[in-house]
């Protein structure tokens, strides 16, 4: 089986502002509808196991370690608005959401990444989205990142030849570089091409010589490193079964008349007559 995770958040901004390229008004639930034609997409293709993550609320425990980390400060209102009915419609349509509230997003998707991982009847698990913080979940062609929207596969090679390191060195990396998306700035003086021939010499930053990254650079640095570090330990489910999708709820109807999508509910019928 292919496990596919998808990163909700991302999928939701992402068909808000698509939606703002061709229309002058937005569509209350227009973003949410979206994100589920997208999903039903990939099950008409053949995906069998799915599993979303959403950012709940966009801040986590990172905002306590680092003041600049993001927030949802910014975020326009019917954008927001969106984040709690998005939950709703997915677990209508009957695929596993999981919102995330002390952690991220992110750190679902690398969970579920590293859980489905250790089952032998995975052949493979594709996460879906294009954030460079998930590049540290790759592993060899088993676990791999997909960029939908530029339709590219990214394996540990690719990995390699779009940052300069292999797959586990993402944290390291990014706490050098920097990452403005996340709200850290890194290091000064250290660019792509600076970390990533240090951190192929020397490997992690732990293991740098001082005269290569100072005391007080050294800190920071790892601070960094906590920020983009994902956490892979949380009990998401038991079996990976438990992603396979079944079908719609009772209440699938109903959703797709709030979200003013009629089409979707005959569509995702469709689909479960398939099983």
């Amino acid at each position: 089986m292919i496990v596919h995770l998808i990163d909700g958040t991302y999928e939701l901004f992402r068909h808000f502002y698509g939606i703002r390229r061709f229309k002058k008004t937005d569509p209350p639930y227009g973003a949410v509808a979206g994100v589920l034609r997208s999903v039903a997409k990939m099950l008409d293709d053949g995906a069998t196991h799915v599993g979303v993550a959403t950012d709940h609320v966009i801040e986590s425990f990172r905002n306590g370690l680092w003041p600049h980390y993001k927030t949802g400060a910014g975020i326009e209102a019917v954008l927001r608005s969106q984040f709690v009915p998005l939950e709703d419609a997915l677990a209508a349509m009957g695929v596993v959401v999981w919102p995330m509230i002390e952690l991220e997003a992110d750190d679902a998707l690398a969970s579920a990444a590293h859980l489905a991982a250790q089952d032998d009847r995975v052949e493979k698990v594709c996460i879906w989205t294009p954030d460079k913080d998930l590049a540290q979940c790759v592993v060899g062609e088993r676990v791999v990142q997909v960029d939908g929207r530029r339709n590219l596969i990214r394996d540990a090679n690719a990995v390699r030849a779009k940052f300069g390191v292999a797959p586990e060195f993402i944290p390291d990396y990014l706490a050098l570089v920097g990452d403005s998306a996340d709200g850290f700035p890194g290091i000064a003086g250290y660019g792509p091409k600076t970390a990533a021939q240090l951190i192929n010499r020397y490997g992690r930053l732990e293991d740098f010589p001082l005269e290569i990254l100072k005391e007080d650079n050294l800190e920071k640095a790892l601070l960094f490193k906590t920020l983009a570090t994902l956490r892979i330990d949380e009990p998401l489910f038991d079996d990976v079964e438990q992603l396979r999708w079944r079908g719609p709820t009772a209440s699938f109807q109903s959703v797709t008349e709030k979200i003013e999508d009629a089409s979707l509910a005959a569509r995702v019928l469709a689909l479960k007559k398939r099983l």
